[in-house]
């Protein structure tokens, strides 16, 4: 229904910033809500933020703490997410996904909601 590319991510020392960006596209664009979710190696995903395309409502896990903001870009088609003050437990592979229909936080943070995830991209924090 779309198709979600990331770009951004790489190599930081901790302390430091990196910008990820999603771009939609496809036959659902605008249709659908976009989040992020992380994986750590060996484990399955934890939900980061989202954002509602059409309210702009944002959601965060707590243990972000803040350091993390969810937006959308100028063009109306790109998702970014700022990590701020990074740490070395950030580090995993990070996926933007689309998912139609949540209203709370709770269906959000449910992997097994989402209809289209993008490739993944890494960001690796060294201390």
């Amino acid at each position: 229904q779309v198709q979600l590319v990331q770009s951004g991510g790489g190599l930081v020392q901790a302390g430091g910033s990196l910008s990820l960006s999603c771009e939609v596209s496809g036959p659902g664009y605008g249709h659908f809500d976009i989040s992020w979710f992380r994986r750590l190696p060996g484990k399955e995903e934890d939900f980061v933020a989202a954002i509602g395309w059409k309210s702009g409502t944002t959601y965060y896990d707590d243990s972000l703490k803040g350091r993390f903001t969810v937006a959308k870009d100028n063009t109306e088609n790109t998702v970014t997410l700022q990590l701020d003050n990074l740490k070395p437990e950030d580090t995993a592979l990070y996926y933007c996904a689309a998912v139609y229909g949540c209203s709370e936080i709770s269906c959000y943070s449910d992997a097994a909601n989402y209809d289209s995830w993008g490739q993944g991209t890494q960001v690796t924090v060294s201390s």
